[in-house]
C-alpha cells in the first residue's frame, strides 16, 4: 500500500468553499422551507418527486460501493500480513476502538431514549406489521443461496458477507496476472462509483430542497418532530465522548499521553474538521505523526494508510445510533438483543465504508432499505448532517493517530529500537 510521503506540502483548509457551501445548504433549506408553508400544490408536488428521486439514489448508488470498497480494501490489508507486528496490533486496535465506538452509542441510546417522530415522517408500524421470526431466522436469511439475489434485493448483510469472501479469496490468490487483474477492476470499479457520488453531492441542494419542503408541509399540518433533537444529541454525545474520554484512557493504558499527541496532531484534525475526509487529511496526519508526536516513518507509512480506509469510529457511531433510531420509528421493538446484534454489524460496516464524504449517511440508508425499513426520515437528518460529518471525520483522524501512536509505543518503547520495514 502506497502512502503519501511525509513532506508533502500540508493542504490549507478550504474555508471559503466550505462557507460557500454551508451558505448553499441553507439557501436550499431556507426555499424548501418556504416552498412547503407557502407553496402552490404543483410545487408541493414538485418538491416530493424529488425527494423520492434522492431516496431511489441513495438506494441505487450505496450497495455497489459497499461491495467494491470492501472487496478491495480486503483484498489490499490482507496481503500486507507479512509486515508481522505492526499489522496484527493496527487491526487490533481498530478493531478494539471501532467496537468501543458502537458499544459506547448503544449505551447512550438506551440512555437517552430517542422519542418517535410523527407517523406521518417515519412510516411508524412498518415492521411491527410484519411477521416475527427469530434471530436465528435472521441469520439463517443472511446466508445466501444465490450470488446475484441479494444485490437485486438490497440484502446489505448478505452483500457484507458475500463481499468479505471474495476480497479474503483475492488476497489468498497466488501472485499474479489474474489477482492484479481482479484488483485493478474493483479498484477501478471503486473510483468510478466515487466520481458518481461526487456527483450526487453537488446536486444535494436540490435534495434538501425536496426533504425540507416535505417537512414543512408536514409540520404545518401540525405534524410533531418528537425527539429528532434527542437523536442528534445523542449522535453528537457518542462522538465527543469517545473523542474525548474513550480514546485518551486508552492511549493511557497504553502509555501514551493523550495532550501530548492531541497538541501533535491539531493541525492535521483541523484540516480534518474543514475537509470532512479522512482520505485527503492523510498527508497531514502523516507529517504531523512523524515530525510532531515522533512516531517512526515506516510505522506511520503503514498503519495510517490503512486506518484511513477502515478505522472509522464516528461511521461506527452514527450507523447505530442512526439504524436503530428509524427501526424504532418504524415500530421495531428494541432489545438488548438487538443492540448487540448491531454493535457486531456496525463495526463491520464501517471497516467496509467508503472512504467519501456522506458515505456513512449513505450506508445507513442502504442497510435501512434492506430490511424494509422507510427511510425518508433520513432525508430529515441529511440536512444537518453536514456538521455530524467534519465531527465524524475528525474523530476518525483523531483515531487513526492513536492507532498509530499506540502501534509505535508497543513495537520501540523508548524509540532505541530500529523500526522493521514495512
Amino acid at each position: 500500500m502506497t502512502a503519501p510521503k511525509s513532506d508533502a506540502p500540508l493542504p490549507k483548509p478550504k474555508k471559503t468553499e466550505h462557507l460557500a457551501t454551508l451558505l448553499i445548504y441553507a439557501a436550499a433549506m431556507l426555499l424548501g422551507a418556504a416552498n412547503g408553508l407557502w407553496g402552490t400544490e404543483f410545487m408541493h408536488s414538485v418538491a416530493d418527486m424529488i425527494a423520492t428521486v434522492f431516496v431511489r439514489l441513495f438506494k441505487f448508488i450505496s450497495i455497489p460501493i459497499i461491495a467494491v470498497s470492501l472487496i478491495s480494501t480486503l483484498a489490499t490489508i490482507s496481503q500486507s500480513s507479512e509486515s508481522g507486528r505492526i499489522f496484527r496490533r493496527t487491526i487490533f486496535y481498530t478493531l478494539f476502538t471501532t467496537i468501543l465506538a458502537a458499544g459506547l452509542a448503544s449505551v447512550l441510546y438506551a440512555f437517552f431514549e430517542p422519542k418517535n417522530v410523527n407517523a406521518a415522517l417515519s412510516g411508524a408500524d412498518t415492521l411491527a406489521n410484519l411477521p416475527k421470526s427469530s434471530y436465528l431466522d435472521y441469520v439463517q436469511s443472511v446466508i445466501p443461496d444465490n450470488f446475484l439475489a441479494p444485490f437485486l434485493s438490497a440484502n446489505v448483510l448478505s452483500v457484507l458477507l458475500i463481499s468479505a469472501a471474495v476480497g479474503i479469496a483475492m488476497a489468498k490468490m497466488p501472485k499474479g496476472r489474474p489477482q492484479e487483474v481482479l484488483l485493478a477492476f474493483f479498484t477501478g470499479a471503486q473510483e468510478v462509483l466515487f466520481t458518481i457520488v461526487n456527483w450526487v453531492i453537488k446536486v444535494l441542494p436540490i435534495g434538501i430542497f425536496g426533504f425540507i419542503s416535505a417537512l414543512a408541509i408536514e409540520l404545518s399540518s401540525g405534524v410533531e418532530l418528537g425527539g429528532l433533537g434527542t437523536y442528534f444529541a445523542t449522535v453528537l454525545s457518542a462522538n465527543f465522548i469517545q473523542m474525548l474520554i474513550v480514546i485518551p484512557l486508552v492511549l493511557l493504558a497504553r502509555g501514551v499521553n493523550p495532550l501530548r499527541l492531541a497538541r501533535a496532531m491539531a493541525p492535521a484534525l483541523t484540516v480534518a474538521f474543514f475537509s470532512k475526509s479522512s482520505a485527503g487529511t492523510l498527508p497531514v496526519t502523516m507529517a504531523c505523526s512523524e515530525e510532531n508526536a515522533g512516531v517512526r516513518k515506516p510505522v506511520s507509512r503503514f498503519v495510517l494508510p490503512i486506518c484511513t480506509t477502515i478505522n472509522m469510529n464516528g461511521c461506527a457511531a452514527f450507523i447505530l445510533i442512526t439504524v436503530i433510531y428509524l427501526m424504532q420509528n418504524a415500530g421495531a421493538e428494541i432489545t438488548f438483543g438487538t443492540y448487540a446484534a448491531w454493535i457486531i454489524i456496525a463495526t463491520i460496516a464501517a471497516v467496509g465504508n467508503a472512504g467519501v464524504p456522506m458515505g456513512c449517511f449513505f450506508l445507513s440508508a442502504s442497510l435501512l432499505a434492506s430490511m424494509n425499513v422507510p427511510i425518508l426520515l433520513m432525508g430529515v437528518i441529511l440536512p444537518f448532517y453536514a456538521v455530524i460529518d467534519m465531527i465524524e471525520t475528525t474523530l476518525n483522524v483523531w483515531s487513526d493517530s492513536a492507532v498509530a501512536a499506540m502501534v509505535n509505543r508497543d513495537l520501540f518503547g523508548d524509540g532505541r529500537e530500529e523500526a522493521p520495514e514495512a
